[in-house]
C-alpha cells in the first residue's frame, strides 16, 4: 500500500470511528448527562453537595457515597465526565469526585452483571472489589496531593445561591427526572428495549443507502469497529443541525429566550426520540419501532417541560440552559477530537499483538492491557464482549482485568475532557495512578489465576496499600510542618 493509500486508510479509520460513535452512543447518554451537569450547577445549592461529597464531609460518608452514586449509573467514561464536572464545580471535594469518576464506568451494576455473565463471576467480583478499593484510594491520593487547591476550590462562593442551603423540591424533581431520562436511554432491560408497536414508512432507496454506509464505514469485529446504520446517519444529521441552531439559541440564552432557543430545544427532543426508537430498513422502506425507551423519553421530557414551565422561574430555566450549553462547549469538542484519534490509532494496532504483548501475567503484559484500554476505547458494556474477544485471542486474564479497569477510565478523549475540567496537572496525576492501580489489579488477579496462594497475594496487597498509606501520611505530616503558599492557579496547571 502506498503512502497516500495508507494515510487515507488512517483518515477513514478516524472518521469512521467518529461517525460510529456519534451515531450509536452519544445521544441517549451524553445529551442527558450535559443537562444533568447544567441542572446541578444552576439549580442545586452548593451546601446540598458538600454535605455528602465535600472535602470536609466525613470520609466514611463522602467516599462510599461517591462510589454508591457511581454504581447505579450504567454509563461510559465520556458520559460520566460531564456528571463529574457538575458535582465538582458545585463543591464536591476532589477526592470523592475522583472516586465517583473512577468507580461509575469501571464497576457499575450493569457492567458487573454483564462481565460475570460473559467472562466469569470471578473476574466480575475482582473488578468490583479492586475498583472499590482502588477507586477510593485514588480519590484520597488526589485529595492529598492537591489539598491546597482543593481548599481553595471549597472556599469559592456560590453566587447563584447566596444564603440558601436547601434545594427546592421542584429543582430536585427536575434533576431526578433528568437522571431517569439518562437511565431510560442506557439501561439494557426488556421493559425498555422491547418494541410495543411500530409503523412502516415506504421510502425507496434506503437499502441501497445502507449498503453505501457499510462500504464507507465498514464494521470490523477484529478491532471492534462499529458501522453506521441509516438511523445513525439520521442522528448525525440531527446532531449537526442541533449544534448549528444551538449557537444562536442556547449560546445567547443569557440575553433571554428567542425563537432559536425553542427550535434548538425542539431538535434536542426530536433527536432523543429518534435515538430511542428502533429502526430497520429493507427494500420496502423504513420500519420504526416504538420501544420502551421511546416512551420513557416522552414521559421524561413531558414532566421536565411541565416543571420548567410551572415550578421553575424563568431565570432558573435560563441559568440551567446556559450552564448546560457551557458544559457542551467545553467538553464536546475534546470528545470529538479524542474519538477521531482513537479511530486512527485503532487502525495501527493489530489483533495478533494481543497474545504477544499480553499473553502472560507479567508487569509488561499488564501495562500492555492498560495501553490497550487507552487506545482501543469502547463505550460501556461494549468493552465486555471486546474483552471476551481479547481472551479468545490469547490475552491472559490478569492483563484482561487491567484492560477492563483502564478502558473506562483512560480513553484518550476522557483524558482530554478531564484536563479541561480540573487542569492538566491533576489530570495526568490521575492518569498515572489509574494506570498504576490497574496494573497492580491485573497482577494480583493474574497471580490468583496462575495458582498463587490467596493468603500470599492478600498479604502483598496489604503491604502495597500500607506502604502507600505511609507515604501519603508522611506527605501530609510534612505539609503540616512546612505550609506553602496557596498556588495562584487552582486547576493545578
Amino acid at each position: 500500500m502506498d503512502t497516500a493509500g495508507y494515510l487515507l486508510k488512517l483518515l477513514q479509520g478516524g472518521l469512521g470511528n467518529l461517525a460510529a460513535y456519534l451515531a450509536a452512543h452519544v445521544l441517549l447518554c451524553l445529551v442527558p448527562a450535559f443537562f444533568i451537569a447544567g441542572a446541578m450547577t444552576a439549580l442545586i445549592p452548593k451546601e446540598s453537595v458538600t454535605r455528602f461529597l465535600g472535602r470536609n464531609a466525613p470520609r466514611y460518608v463522602s467516599y462510599p457515597a461517591a462510589a454508591l452514586a457511581g454504581s447505579v449509573l450504567s454509563v461510559c467514561s465520556c458520559t460520566i465526565v460531564p456528571l463529574f464536572a457538575g458535582i465538582y464545580r458545585k463543591g464536591a471535594g476532589l477526592g470523592p469526585a475522583i472516586t465517583f469518576l473512577f468507580f461509575a464506568p469501571a464497576a457499575n451494576i450493569l457492567a458487573l452483571v454483564y462481565t460475570g455473565g460473559m467472562i466469569g463471576a470471578d473476574l466480575a467480583f475482582a473488578r468490583l472489589f479492586l475498583s472499590l478499593v482502588f477507586g477510593i484510594s485514588i480519590g484520597m491520593i488526589m485529595a492529598l496531593v492537591f489539598r491546597r487547591s482543593d481548599i481553595s476550590h471549597d472556599q469559592r462562593p456560590d453566587t447563584m445561591f447566596a444564603g440558601k442551603a436547601s434545594i427546592k423540591k421542584a429543582s430536585l424533581a427536575f434533576l431526578l427526572i433528568l437522571v431517569a431520562l439518562l437511565l431510560s436511554g442506557t439501561l439494557k432491560i426488556g421493559l425498555l428495549t422491547n418494541a410495543y408497536g411500530g409503523v412502516k414508512i415506504p421510502v425507496s432507496g434506503l437499502d441501497r443507502f445502507q449498503e453505501f454506509l457499510n462500504r464507507v464505514v465498514p464494521s470490523d469485529s477484529a478491532t471492534g469497529q462499529e458501522g453506521v446504520s441509516v438511523q445513525g446517519a439520521i442522528l448525525i444529521g440531527l446532531l449537526f443541525l442541533t449544534a448549528f441552531v444551538s449557537w444562536r439559541g442556547l449560546g445567547k440564552i443569557s440575553d433571554g429566550f428567542n425563537r432559536w432557543t425553542w427550535v434548538s430545544l425542539g431538535l434536542v427532543v426530536l433527536t432523543l426520540l429518534v435515538a430511542s426508537a428502533g429502526m430497520t430498513v429493507d427494500t420496502g422502506g423504513l420500519d420504526i419501532l416504538f420501544t420502551g425507551k421511546m416512551f420513557g423519553v416522552i414521559l421524561s421530557v413531558s414532566l421536565l417541560a411541565y416543571i420548567a414551565r410551572r415550578r421553575l422561574t424563568p431565570d432558573e430555566v435560563r441559568d440551567f440552559l446556559w450552564e448546560s450549553w457551557r458544559f457542551i462547549k467545553q467538553i464536546f469538542p475534546l470528545l470529538v477530537v479524542g474519538v477521531f484519534f482513537v479511530g486512527i490509532i485503532r487502525v495501527l494496532i493489530r489483533p495478533e499483538w494481543i497474545k504477544v504483548l499480553a499473553g502472560q501475567n507479567t508487569l509488561f503484559g499488564n501495562l500492555a492491557g492498560v495501553v490497550f484500554g487507552v487506545f482501543m476505547y469502547f463505550p460501556t458494556l461494549v468493552e465486555v464482549p471486546v474483552a471476551k474477544m481479547f481472551l479468545s485471542l490469547g490475552m491472559h486474564r490478569g492483563p484482561l482485568l487491567a484492560y477492563l479497569m483502564a478502558d473506562p477510565e483512560l480513553s484518550l478523549q476522557s483524558i482530554l475532557m478531564i484536563s479541561a475540567i480540573i487542569g492538566k496537572a491533576k489530570a495526568w496525576v490521575y492518569v498515572f495512578w489509574v494506570a498504576l492501580f490497574s496494573t497492580v489489579a491485573g497482577l494480583i488477579y493474574g497471580a490468583l489465576e496462575d495458582g498463587a496462594n490467596i493468603g500470599t497475594v492478600a498479604l502483598y496487597l496489604l503491604v502495597f496499600l500500607a506502604l502507600l498509606a505511609a507515604g501519603l501520611w508522611r506527605m501530609s505530616q510534612n505539609d503540616g510542618v512546612r505550609p506553602a503558599a496557596m498556588p495562584a492557579n487552582v486547576n493545578g496547571d
